[in-house]
This record gives C-alpha cells, sequence and structure tokens, in this order.
C-alpha cells in the first residue's frame, strides 16, 4: 500500500470551544483490518472492513491520522491532517483501494437533539464511498428519487422523512433499473442517519449499503 496524503480541511463552526466528536470508517472493500493512529496514539485496533468506530471526544485543534495494516506499524496504508473546530462531529473514512488508500472527512449534523428543528420526523442522507461505482442514485421503491447522481467520496445534505421503514434502492444516476435493494430500514423521529455505498460493483466485495446513525455519542 502507497501512502496518499490529503491536505488538511477545515469544517465549519461558529461556536465557543467546547466538544466534538470523531469516529472512523474502514471502507476499503479489498482492505485488510486496519489500525489507525490519531497523533501517535493507537485510537482503532483490527478495525475490519464495513465497521465504524464509536465515537470519541476530541478537542478543536490539529490531528495528524495514520492508517497501518494491523499490526504492521512500518507499513504505512494512509496519512491525513485534519483541523477539527469545536461544536463539529465527523466521520474520519478509510477509503480507496488496497494500492491508493486515502482518507477523507464527512461532516455530520452536530447535537442532533439541538440541530433538529422538527423533532417529530427522521433526517436522513447518503455517501459514495465505492470506489469504481458511478454516480448513484438513492430511490423509494415506487421510483420517488431521495437523493440524485452522488458521486464517489461526496455526501448529499440531510433530508427530512417521515419516521417509518423504508425499501431502498442504490442505482446508477438516472437509471430505471433495479439496482441494488436494502430494506428494512429503520428511520425513527428525532434521529439522523447516513447509508454508506460500499464495496465494488462488480467485483468482490460486491457493493453493499450501510446505514448508520449519526450522533449516537
Amino acid at each position: 500500500m502507497f501512502m496518499n496524503t490529503i491536505e488538511c480541511s477545515k469544517l465549519s463552526c461558529s461556536c465557543p470551544p467546547e466538544a466534538a466528536y470523531a469516529r472512523i470508517l474502514h471502507a476499503v472493500p479489498d482492505a485488510p483490518a486496519v489500525d489507525v493512529y490519531v497523533n501517535g496514539n493507537l485510537i482503532a485496533k483490527h478495525l475490519p472492513y464495513k465497521q465504524f468506530t464509536d465515537y470519541f471526544l476530541v478537542s478543536p485543534g490539529e490531528y495528524r491520522i495514520e492508517v497501518f495494516t494491523t499490526g504492521k506499524r512500518e507499513s504505512l496504508a494512509a496519512s491525513a491532517c485534519l483541523h477539527i473546530c469545536p461544536c463539529s462531529a465527523v466521520t474520519i473514512a478509510v477509503n480507496g483501494v488496497l494500492c491508493d488508500v486515502g482518507l477523507i472527512a464527512i461532516p455530520e449534523v452536530y447535537d442532533v437533539n439541538r440541530q433538529i428543528r422538527r423533532p417529530r420526523k427522521a433526517y436522513f442522507r447518503s455517501v459514495n464511498l465505492s470506489p469504481n461505482a458511478p454516480p448513484l442514485d438513492i430511490t423509494l421503491t415506487d421510483g420517488v428519487r431521495l437523493f440524485r447522481n452522488v458521486r464517489y467520496k461526496a455526501h448529499t445534505r440531510y433530508i427530512i422523512l417521515d419516521p417509518g421503514t423504508y425499501t431502498l434502492q442504490v442505482k446508477p444516476a438516472g437509471s430505471n433499473q433495479m439496482g441494488l435493494t436494502v430494506p428494512n430500514v429503520v428511520l425513527e423521529r428525532g434521529r439522523a442517519y447516513s447509508i454508506y455505498a460500499v464495496g465494488l460493483v462488480g467485483g468482490e466485495p460486491p457493493l453493499e449499503a450501510i446505514m448508520v446513525q449519526d450522533g449516537d455519542y
């Protein structure tokens, strides 16, 4: 694996210095489990593909993120510098393919209980982390498109949906083909969620969608 470094990116913030939260996602489909270090400290050990860490509390400031194949500190897969602002939350995704691993910061809604202005509704968004997927649409089974043209490494804004259980489809943007069906997607009121497209189109492991609740500190 080769080092892939991204420049520091700042997350927007406009509040006094307070707690911030981060978590790590392993989204490299052909990579083994990884160890993740933050400023030289081991944060995640043997993190497998498709798994998130719990959120961890961080102070605002600059952080150096380094990713290694588990147990091989000499085998650097990726590194990045990230600036974390006060009152922010972020998922740091280890993404790409084994020969070209990278890191991206995916900002989230911070403090869901305060930010959601319609507490009887659910908030929902889409993230595309499938390295060989085309831009994707996320639709309901009746064809209604919730998200359009979500490109690789892009994330949408949160939309508001009624709480309930949904069946979703992930398909190439603008296509009416069946695509990947995602049943039993449960959205609870007053919660925020992300659906991540991961895996490889036509490869192994295959394209999948994983649901996660945001802001569950």
